[in-house]
């Protein structure tokens, strides 16, 4: 065998592999590579590698049964609660404080009046990226002589924590298209001073200042020098419990390049978007600087979408038709979600994010598929598919603690009852809630051991979990004026006996929120109107879309009364989440190595401190809705300097399925299931 193989490949120029010493695997593994070079010629599917697909044991019902199992389960659960801890070390953060130190964004120039020190600069954005998150860092605000930043005396010092804000409709930049223009023009003025912009964002902000009884705890080293100070330094934000709260005259929030702008040149470029806003009477706006990038966040049928109590409700949207499918290109490494789907005739399509299916490196040109080698489109790809049964079996594991803890709580309590007394029957009927429980649990992890043998026979090859392949992919570009929206869109056709449970555009609101708090994030206000109902069975029926001038108008009230429109999306990534969509439209820049690309998008901010970021890198393709299940944007990315995202963005669904309906003539959203 090797004497052949060393023959084939002393004849093969391109492929440097030796035969000496190496597994059977990798030999295979290299023959592949071999054979998928010529498949544009012979007009077949690439062929998977070994280590994509899963192998799967011959007796893996009966191991799943086993002790074993439940060993592996348990261990993953151990670690699948590790991996959630998101506190930061404090290690050397006592010798960080000092008021002395500025931060430029650029190192190598001579320090300037007016750069921000550097505790304002990574702790005055503090909670834009969730409770424990510092936000992004300030390079520079006009609000500083107005407003004051006092910086913590210590790293366990309370801290205030930001929220963003809407800007109120009747505001003067909203009349008359008055913020598209200035927006345009704001973007002139950053490209005369060579300013490498990521976004111009409309928001306020607004936090709470501790109140004179909230003690701080005083570092023991407050006169460090703070010169080395870096943004992963920084110890986790202690909230302020009470005080006053302010809020911040509407901003225009621009994002740049970590580490390309001063705080010197930051300052002559906000002068100028001043004066430029006098012009125009309006002088209630200031003008801020943050560091961030404008990121795209990248066999046997699906199982229909199940309700709140099938007992695998907790893992099975990643294999149902529910909307929010992980998916990967066959041939690439990046994960994505799939946006929503539409008909022509009896063909079923669903639409993503082109960016999640094609390479960087690739040429954005556009792809119409005809005949030959499909772009073909699996449901997870070989990481994410991994991780999949991981988290089923950490899953299983934390039920199997549950069921120790029960247990023992069953024998405790059997004991109280034997003994009699004037707890006895109060304990009684506590026991029979216990094995109540008990039994309910059993169930469910009888279930979700089932769940995990079908899985991982019938979609643990790669091959298995294809669902379809790309139609239809217009470059990555930017629409004509007036709008200017980005056409990152992808079209794919979808395999029909992968889709037999079908079920319609529905969108899963998952297990991570329970209905009475989802229901208190949508609803923000007992003194505001309710649009939204929270669906039996937890499935949100989609329906209609939001139009460009709805997008415009906020229709709810936030908790501190701004007017504003809660959107929900259900991404692979953060799963699902509540935002607020900014009536507001932002510029984007994403820069690539054949140039940049500008765009207008819609905006969304999340929930609160507490609810984290609205999106992260692995979310993009996922649709955004309304509190009526009406389709807002497909999202396509958001800006944060860490995988996290202050703001994302998304192309405004009205605009897309105009796109959409030019190219598929007779294409429809909704439809009966009997049709």
């Amino acid at each position: 065998m090797r004497t052949k193989l060393s023959t084939v490949t002393s004849n093969l120029h391109g492929f440097n592999f030796s035969t000496d010493g190496t597994s059977p695997i990798s030999l295979v593994t290299c023959l592949i590579d071999i054979l998928n070079s010529f498949t544009p010629y012979l007009n077949s599917t690439p062929l998977a590698r070994m280590e994509d697909d899963h192998p799967v044991k011959d007796n893996l019902e009966a191991h799943v049964l086993s002790k074993a199992f439940d060993e592996e389960c348990a261990a993953f659960a151990k670690r699948r609660y590790l991996s959630s801890d998101d506190s930061d070390t404090d290690s050397d953060v006592n010798s960080l404080w000092s008021n002395n130190s500025t931060s430029s964004s650029v190192s190598s120039v001579e320090p300037s009046p007016y750069d921000v020190p550097k505790l304002e600069a990574y702790l005055y954005y503090a909670g834009l990226s969730g409770p424990n998150g510092r936000g992004p860092k300030l390079v520079y605000r006009t609000t500083r002589e107005k407003e004051k930043f006092v910086p913590p005396t210590g790293p366990e010092a309370y801290r205030r924590l930001m929220k963003l804000r809407t800007v109120p409709e009747n505001h003067k930049l909203g009349k008359d298209n008055l913020w598209d223009y200035i927006r345009a023009e704001v973007v002139k003025l950053l490209d005369e001073r060579d300013i490498k912009l990521t976004s111009v964002d409309l928001f306020r902000f607004t936090w709470t200042e501790k109140s004179d009884d909230q003690e701080d705890v005083e570092s023991e080293e407050d006169g460090e020098d703070e010169a080395n100070l870096k943004y992963d330094d920084i110890a986790s934000i202690k909230p302020v419990v009470d005080g006053t709260v302010y809020t911040t005259p509407a901003t225009i929030w621009v994002g740049v390049i970590p580490d390309t702008l001063t705080g010197e040149v930051a300052h002559h470029s906000a002068n100028d978007i001043l004066e430029l806003l006098k012009k125009h009477g309006i002088s209630d706006v200031e003008v801020a600087y943050r560091e961030s990038e404008a990121k795209f966040s990248a066999g046997p049928e699906l199982f229909p979408p199940v309700s709140d109590l099938d007992p695998r409700k907790d893992v099975i949207d990643n294999l149902s038709t529910a909307l929010s499918l992980p998916i990967a290109g066959l041939k690439t490494k990046m994960q994505g979600t799939l946006g929503f789907y539409f008909r022509v005739g009896d063909e079923l399509y669903a639409v993503t994010a082109r960016h999640v299916l094609f390479k960087k490196s690739e040429p954005n040109d556009e792809y119409n598929y005809v005949a030959g080698p499909k772009r073909e489109v699996v449901v997870m790809g070989p990481n994410a598919f991994t991780n999949y049964l991981a988290s089923i079996q950490g899953y299983i594991g934390t039920l199997i603690d549950t069921i120790d803890s029960l247990e023992k709580r069953v024998t405790m309590l059997t004991s109280r009852v034997e003994a009699g007394g004037d707890d006895a029957q109060k304990s009684a009927g506590e026991l029979a809630e216990t094995q109540g429980d008990l039994t309910k649990i059993r169930t469910k992890i009888d279930a979700l051991k089932q769940y995990f043998v079908t899985v991982k026979t019938k979609w643990g090859k790669l091959k298995n979990r294809i669902i379809g392949h790309v139609v239809w992919a217009p470059p990555i570009t930017i629409a004509t004026p007036p709008h200017l929206f980005m056409k990152d869109l992808c079209v794919i056709k979808l395999v029909k006996d992968k889709f037999r449970n079908f079920r319609n555009n529905v969108l899963s609101l998952g297990p991570e929120i329970s209905p009475s708090k989802f229901k208190s994030l949508m609803y923000d206000r007992f003194d505001a109107p309710h649009e939204f109902e929270y669906p039996e069975e937890g499935l949100f029926q989609l329906q209609g879309i939001l139009s460009h001038e709805e997008i415009r108008k906020p229709n709810h009230k936030a908790p501190e009364g701004d007017p504003i429109r809660r959107v929900i999306k259900r991404g692979y990534k953060t799963l699902t989440t509540v935002g607020g969509l900014s009536g507001y439209l932002s510029h984007v820049r994403r820069y690539f190595v054949t140039g940049e690309i500008n765009s207008t998008e819609a905006a969304v901010h999340p929930h609160n401190n507490d609810s984290g970021p609205f999106s992260r890198g692995g979310d993009s393709g996922s649709i955004i809705v309304d509190a009526h299940g009406r389709l807002v944007a497909l999202l396509t990315g958001g800006t944060g300097k860490t995988d996290s995202s202050d703001i994302t963005f998304g192309t405004p669904m009205f605009w897309l399925w105009i796109l959409i309906l030019a190219k598929f003539p007779g294409a429809n959203l909704f439809w009966d299931d009997d049709n």
